[in-house]
């Protein structure tokens, strides 16, 4: 018999696509039966994302994703957490006259991130990726006519018109629960989720999307046997300088152009 789940965390369900909802809740319940303490106890006390987003990255379709975007876990301030990795609530604007603007420099992964796509797109040299050369980068992107995105939400809708899920391998962020603890909780959902959308590319005859994995906490992911079959594309987290020259992340990156303004929907991948 599975434990019950809170019904506060069944009403969160509301914001993923309905073709996720019977996914989720049977990750839900695989989560509930491995500790049915754990659950309970999230929602006795404070947690980030708050505001009924646990499963925002869901508004995804299943039939849309193309890659699996995993982060380790939410962003440890509320105004920032948005329950979709790396999609910094805090952050409006990306430019100023300077360079990044204020946010995204407060942001160290997803400026990092924002470097290396820079750098992937041949608009910054790996050598210089401060100072001038980005106070050049900015100038050109802020120019009337220009062909950059401009805020944040731009360059989360890019992502996902490339069919990116963004998600994190933590649901969750508690200050007196370490992030690695919280992220093995939510290996049975997050084996759920995959087994999803590997039946649903094997329904299709399509291949299974790329999980692209950054930090440790979200490596772990590819010891999960429902992870077996899926291409990946492994990294450092952006957190780190060195993931700007990361020549993997650059190679995967490169070809869609996410800093640039893309209008055509792309077409959702049935096979």
């Amino acid at each position: 018999m599975t434990p019950a789940i809170p019904s506060s965390i069944l009403d969160m369900l509301s914001l993923a696509d309905p073709s996720w909802r019977p996914h989720l809740l049977a990750g839900l319940e695989a989560t509930a039966r491995a500790d049915p303490a754990y659950l309970p106890a999230l929602v006795s006390q404070p947690y980030l994302p708050n505001g009924g987003r646990l499963f925002a990255a869901f508004a995804q379709p299943l039939d849309a994703v193309r890659y699996v975007l995993v982060g380790e876990g939410p962003y440890p301030r509320a105004e920032s957490a948005t329950g979709v990795c790396f999609m910094d609530g805090a952050v409006g604007l990306l430019w100023s006259e300077k360079g990044f603007s204020v946010a995204v420099n407060r942001a160290t992964s997803l400026r990092n991130f924002i470097k290396m796509l820079l750098v992937a797109d041949g608009q910054l040299a790996i050598e210089q990726t401060n100072g001038e050369a980005l106070a050049r980068i900015s100038l050109k992107a802020r120019a009337i006519g220009s062909t950059f995105i401009q805020t944040l939400m731009d360059l989360q809708a890019n992502l996902t018109r490339h069919g990116f899920l963004l998600m994190n391998a933590a649901l969750v962020f508690r200050p007196h629960v370490a992030p690695i603890k919280d992220a093995k909780a939510w290996y049975p959902f997050l084996q759920a989720v995959l087994t999803a959308l590997s039946d649903h590319a094997a329904r299709m005859g399509a291949a299974p999307p790329t999980l692209v994995l950054w930090g440790k906490a979200a490596g772990q992911l590819d010891v999960l046997p429902s992870a077996a079959h899926f291409p990946k594309a492994i990294s450092e987290h952006p957190y780190n300088l060195s993931f700007i020259a990361n020549s993997a992340m650059q190679n995967l990156f490169a070809p869609l152009h996410l800093l640039q303004k893309q209008e055509t929907v792309y077409p959702i991948n049935k096979g």
